[in-house]
């Protein structure tokens, strides 16, 4: 057997693929990832690198469609709406609209948390068990406020978190200055979150990589996936900028790009591309010691022995290249409402990359009806990293025949109609 004809073909080679192909060599299968690009050099790379039970509430929720709304024409605004007809895009915001209500709020945080938590378990077991160089520490988060009022404002996530598990302790501001000295005096309080971690997303995708190779897998770059071929209800082959291939299983990890060539088997998958940033620079010397989240801002702070990162941000702008400055300026100008030092001494990289955002912030995994031989591993949203190793063991106890350890109906991809 040749590595064009393989037991799985993964798509994708970011962190869901490889995070799946690992998992499934484990199993004893055979496995080859196509990926259009350089391996881990999408949303994988340039992210926060945070595991966060902590983010088990959606994005989707009453009144984000009126901030939404309010700030469209702002180019800095935190999350932003690219001004446009889109029709598709409308209507995934119809949906998404939709889930905009206190009822799915819960229904989908009680579905996130044990999805977050159990990966987060399972990161750190892959880690201890393989001993990948990641920077990995279990060390917790902490969301810092600055405004009274939107710090009071803010209690219904403590609620939230509580009536799923999620362990979080709120902080008035002096003990919030006292857990972090990289803060500038003025917090009015925060919310600790014992169970996050995190990992330097790029190292842990670089990690992943190579302990595919090692264990068999094989890795293809530069191999965009161009069409598919069908007999009946099984994909056959898999056409590419670099041939054809074929696989017994498809794992279908293309992220942002997935509904864009899901189409093409007549499948809808209501992926949008939510555009992140980052600016990656060497580490401060007043370096906050916790990743932070900088509330009103909506600006992660993450750091690593290696370096330091300022990032987030929302952007629907479709598939747009631009490397948006007013964005990014927008995170330096709110890291230094909140830190004595909020910029390091050298600047190593500016990014951005594309989120694959679902209307109901839940990823899409599993079969799909008529297709046999096709699993998707897809939508993680703003979530990938944190969701890459319990989407893997899904993926592989789909793909031989063992009883998934959670349910898999709120992650089907026909949920949405």
């Amino acid at each position: 057997m040749t590595s064009r004809n393989p037991d799985v073909l993964v798509l994708g080679g970011g962190v869901i693929g490889l995070a799946s192909a690992l998992a499934l060599l484990e199993a004893g299968r055979s496995v080859t990832i196509l990926e259009q690009g350089a391996t881990g050099r999408g949303s994988s790379h340039g992210n926060c690198g945070t595991l966060t039970p902590s983010h088990a509430t959606p994005l989707a929720m009453p009144g984000v469609i009126g901030e939404a709304l309010a700030q469209m024409f702002r180019a800095d605004a935190p999350f932003r709406v690219k001004p446009r007809l889109d029709p598709v895009l409308l209507r995934w915001f119809l949906r998404f609209a939709g889930f905009c209500n206190w009822r799915d709020f819960a229904r989908i945080t009680a579905i996130k948390a044990p999805l977050l938590s159990a990966s987060r378990r399972l990161i750190e077991e892959l880690v201890a068990r393989t001993g990948m160089a990641c920077e990995y520490r279990h060390d917790g988060t902490l969301y810092v406020f600055r405004d009274a009022r939107a710090f009071e404002a803010s209690q219904w996530l403590p609620r939230a978190l509580a009536e799923v598990g999620v362990p979080i302790e709120a902080l008035d501001g002096t003990r919030v200055e006292a857990l972090e000295p990289a803060l500038k005096p003025g917090v009015a309080g925060g919310y600790f979150n014992p169970d996050d971690a995190r990992l330097r997303p790029d190292r842990y995708v670089a990690e992943l990589a190579r302990l595919v190779r090692e264990a068999g897998g094989v890795v293809e770059e530069d191999t965009a996936v161009e069409g598919f071929e069908r007999d009946g209800s099984r994909i056959t082959h898999v056409r590419t900028s670099r041939g054809t291939w074929s696989g017994g299983e498809i794992v279908f990890a293309l992220g942002a790009w997935s509904p864009l060539l899901a189409r093409q088997l007549g499948v809808a998958i209501p992926v949008q591309p939510g555009k992140g940033y980052s600016i990656t620079y060497a580490r401060p010397d007043r370096c906050p010691r916790l990743p932070l989240v900088l509330k009103e801002v909506s600006v992660c702070v993450s750091s690593w022995d290696s370096g330091y990162r300022l990032g987030s941000t929302m952007e629907f702008a479709g598939y747009d290249r631009t490397l948006n400055r007013t964005r990014l300026d927008a995170l330096r100008r709110g890291a230094a409402l909140y830190l004595h030092e909020p910029e390091g001494p050298v600047e190593e990289e500016q990014w951005y990359g594309w989120r694959p955002m679902t209307p109901d912030d839940l990823p899409i995994l599993g079969r799909v009806p008529g297709l046999d031989n096709l699993c998707l591993a897809t939508g993680h949203g703003m979530l990938g990293v944190s969701m890459s190793a319990i989407t893997a063991q899904l993926v592989r106890e789909i793909l031989t025949g063992a009883t998934p350890s959670l349910d898999l109906a709120p992650f089907r991809a026909t949920r949405f109609g």
